[in-house]
């Protein structure tokens, strides 16, 4: 199976061209641009690398969140139009699942995060199963202390992503030391090439009803729900 992954959910932004498993090729930038920019120009210059056309693939993989409300809408959006353009299948894989899966055969809980502001996260549980990687609870945006108690009842908690660094010192003051751990650097960032893998065992989705899953309301959607109390919303807001 021939596959392209993309994620744009957050600031770093990664692409890449898989076969088999087996890595071709793949470009990952932590830059503060504009991914509506920079994304498209990257998908082409990975196929110009490998020589592969984009009617050769199999399968369109794209992070579906949670994450930054652009970014996800910007890679969603780009991963859709091209499985309608070439008639491919589209997967969406947790933005979280990503961050977990490079350390898949890892002992202990693994805990993906990401900084949702407000001393909120955007968090899920994952384990390893006989080399496979399950999750335990949902992926969440959650309050630090509400994490800090759900996380106490588990012998080891290894934390996982960039955003960790942010909250290193609280989580080391709510919970105890000797339980919880925070992976290296080199797993710091989302990598497309995990994000494929991943895909490549899921079931391919309905392409025009595929959404992002942002697990929280944009403010304006907040904002309407404040001023529309007794009114039935549903559906309020069209999503791509």
């Amino acid at each position: 199976m021939k596959v392209l992954a993309i994620d744009t959910s957050n600031q770093p932004l990664s692409v890449a061209l898989l076969e088999d498993e087996q890595l071709l090729a793949t470009m990952t930038t932590n830059i503060s641009k504009n991914h509506s920019v920079t994304l498209m120009p990257l998908i082409e210059e990975l196929f110009k690398q490998t020589k592969m056309q984009p009617q050769g693939i199999d399968r369109i993989v794209v992070a579906q969140g949670p994450g930054s409300y652009t970014g996800l809408r910007i890679g969603v959006t780009t991963a859709k139009t091209l499985a309608c353009t070439l008639k491919k299948e589209l997967v969406g894989v947790s933005s979280l699942e990503v961050l977990a899966g490079a350390l898949a055969h890892t002992e202990g809980l693994l805990v993906p995060l990401f900084n949702a502001r407000r001393n909120n996260v955007f968090a899920g549980g994952y384990r390893d199963e006989k080399g496979k990687l399950v999750q335990v609870f949902a992926d969440q945006h959650i309050g630090l202390d509400k994490l800090c108690e759900l996380l106490k009842v588990y012998p080891k908690v290894i934390f996982v992503g960039n955003d960790c660094t942010t909250f290193k010192k609280q989580l080391l003051e709510k919970m105890e030391p000797e339980r919880i751990f925070f992976a290296s650097q080199n797993f710091a960032y989302p990598q497309a090439y995990i994000l494929g893998l991943i895909g490549e065992g899921k079931v391919a989705v309905e392409v025009n009803s595929f959404v992002p899953h942002y697990l929280r309301l944009t403010q304006a959607e907040a904002q309407w729900l404040k001023n529309h109390r007794e009114t039935d919303h549903e559906p309020y807001v069209e999503k791509i």
